[in-house]
């Protein structure tokens, strides 16, 4: 006889509690009782600013084609991709411009070769072969399989070559496959500023999933991608509670473990138990005092830190000559990526659309005021902002801790923290993207139905590509 289903408790109201609560209720049954915990506002790190009343995404800002489960998120929920608005980028160093794209496709394909030969079709193929066995995923959570930690996750996707990838940069591994080292300083290098923020010392496995992102198409969502978190937990009919969790103590009743969530909301302190819960807030000292009692062994300590990230929406008239281009009528570049030179001040800037696009809307031509987004590390000073902007009405800054820093530690981080307690967070220190944090949200929902329910057969399972086949 099947045990009933568990009431179980989610920490955070991001995309990752939100796409496992989801997921939770897909495999337990709508029976299920759910409780998301979310001291700030739901949606996490997708959230939009308000400029003139229209509303930017301030970060999370594109969606790549092969993400298959944010795609699907958006047909059940009934949103749509927002229209795209064409722009061309180039890579600053500083100085000059290294490489800039036109608006014909062949002349983009003759730059590059003419500057790096055949470095970018290396890069490529490179990218390729990752995505082809990541996409193996896909497969195997549509058969109920799960993997208990991350490592096992990624052997059973591309073996050990899959691990190994977590542990060496993504410039060694470039370099292996006959990447040239100026391609690596000018292309790869101004992608990861502008996706992690970070150097080509990222590991090659996040490395590869962030080009992915800078070489596929990409999209996003009408009215915001955070509408994805708002709906997936409507869906489900999760009962949200605006407080911060500050601990989980272990009890035992009748034989079973069952977790007391400590919390702090508007109206003081309180706990409630669970048969479940799941973790999907960053548990690094750096990100969270979180404590956990009772556990014997105890649950350790998270290694590793966090790149801090500033984004700035400024609304302004961008100061061209910087740039090289004296009038501001002829700046031809809606985005901006720049390489790693000690003197820049900012990763990367670009010409932003508001979430809600018409059909007659427009991009803002270079010499009228445009809602720029700036990334950096720091945030921008007057002078800095001088620089970039002749002048500027506002500026709306969101400091945050927003990825791993990936050379800071070589272990991952677990995902099963105690018999039915799991850690969804984790998966960032492989890749930090939308579409893993959706990814990993499947895993442990399939991960925490299948022990519920003993179902051994589907956890770390080798040689998964042969039973997928043989099942069909």
């Amino acid at each position: 006889r099947p045990r009933p289903s568990p009431p179980a408790a989610v920490v955070g109201a991001g995309l990752g509690g939100s796409a496992v609560a989801y997921f939770l209720q897909q495999h337990f049954g709508p029976q299920v009782q759910l409780d998301v915990y979310e001291p700030a506002g739901v949606g996490g790190r997708l959230a939009t600013v308000t400029v003139n009343k229209q509303q930017y995404e301030s970060r999370g800002a594109s969606i790549h084609a092969l993400s298959l489960h944010m795609q699907d998120f958006v047909k059940i929920l009934g949103l749509k991709h927002r229209r795209e608005v064409a722009g061309k980028s180039a890579i600053f160093s500083g100085e000059h411009f290294v490489l800039e794209e036109t608006d014909w496709y062949l002349l983009n394909l003759f730059r590059l070769w003419w500057h790096y030969g055949i470095s970018f079709l290396r890069l490529q193929m490179w990218v390729e072969e990752v995505m082809e066995k990541f996409m193996r995923i896909y497969k195997y959570q549509a058969h109920g399989y799960a993997f208990s930690s991350l490592e096992e996750l990624l052997r059973s996707l591309g073996g050990d070559a899959f691990i190994n990838m977590t542990q060496r940069s993504v410039a060694e591994s470039l370099l292996e496959v006959g990447v040239t080292q100026r391609f690596v300083d000018d292309v790869i290098a101004a992608v990861l500023r502008s996706s992690y923020g970070q150097s080509v010392l990222v590991p090659a496995f996040a490395g590869a999933m962030s080009l992915a992102g800078a070489q596929g198409s990409t999209w996003a969502v009408e009215g915001g991608n955070k509408l994805v978190c708002s709906g997936l937990l409507k869906l489900t009919k999760a009962n949200v509670i605006p407080a911060r969790v500050t601990g989980i103590s272990l009890h035992s009743s009748e034989g079973r473990s069952l977790y007391q969530v400590h919390y702090e909301g508007s109206e003081g302190q309180g706990s409630a138990f669970y048969d479940m819960v799941v973790v999907t807030t960053p548990l690094h000292p750096s990100r969270s005092n979180f404590t956990f009692r009772n556990f014997e062994p105890p649950i350790a300590d998270f290694p590793g830190a966090f790149q801090p990230s500033v984004t700035s929406v400024v609304h302004g008239y961008l100061n061209s000559s910087y740039f090289g281009f004296p009038d501001p009528k002829l700046f031809p570049f809606a985005s901006i990526l720049t390489t790693d030179t000690p003197d820049l001040f900012f990763n990367a800037m670009d010409n932003i659309c508001p979430v809600n696009i018409s059909a007659a809307f427009r991009r803002k031509q270079p010499q009228e005021a445009a809602v720029w987004r700036v990334l950096s590390q720091q945030p921008l000073d007057k002078q800095q902002l001088k620089t970039l902007f002749r002048s500027y009405y506002s500026v709306q800054v969101t400091e945050w801790q927003a990825y791993p820093r990936y050379d800071a530690t070589k272990s991952l981080p677990p995902i099963v923290l105690h018999e039915n307690l799991f850690y969804l967070s984790g998966v960032e220190w492989v890749a930090s993207s939308m579409e893993m944090i959706a990814v990993a949200a499947k895993n442990v929902a399939l991960l925490a139905y299948n022990r519920w329910h003993q179902d051994l057969e589907k956890i770390d399972q080798k040689d998964l590509m042969h039973k997928v086949k043989t099942e069909l």
